[in-house]
């Protein structure tokens, strides 16, 4: 521990014995975020459908899902509202808010690769849940291969 941080704790801890009061730190809410769908790629292109799931027990106010792809896509594409390009293969959405034991609407991307592979990957998972805890993480993390077939890869 360092001098800083020993002089800050031995300053809250008399504060606490002279004002007789204590700070319990609170256990953070729990959720368990999931992400189920499927993704497609054909001629340059892949769509992506997500939804997004709390099973629950507490409420997620907001969490982001990132999918990130094996291959860069096209520059200059839109992406819908609740999305924004973290990189020319990364794709970062809201998923807006998830009660416990329910769904979102879902997410639809129609994306051009910036070449034409055979196949990809796609890496989907949580990275942030407004400080939920996800007991079960494994149900929001999947990677995806997809082969340019057209047909639909179910995660």
């Amino acid at each position: 521990m360092t001098v800083m941080r020993k002089a800050l704790l031995g300053a809250a801890l008399t504060a606490a014995l002279v004002t007789g009061t204590s700070s319990a730190v609170a256990a953070p809410a729990e959720a368990d975020l999931a992400h189920h769908g499927h993704v497609s790629l054909w001629d340059g292109r892949i769509g992506v459908w997500l939804v997004s799931e709390n099973h629950g027990p507490s409420h997620v106010p907001e969490a982001t899902v990132r999918l990130a792809f094996s291959e860069p896509m096209a520059g200059g594409q839109v992406l819908p509202p609740a999305c924004l390009w973290s990189s020319d293969r990364v794709v970062s959405c809201r998923t807006g808010e998830l009660r416990a034991a329910g769904a979102v609407g879902e997410l639809a991307l129609d994306l051009r690769t910036a070449g034409r592979p055979e196949e990809l990957t796609v890496d989907i998972r949580t990275v942030w849940r407004d400080g939920v805890a996800d007991g079960n993480p494994r149900n929001d993390r999947h990677r995806v291969l997809v082969l340019a077939t057209g047909d639909p890869y179910v995660f």
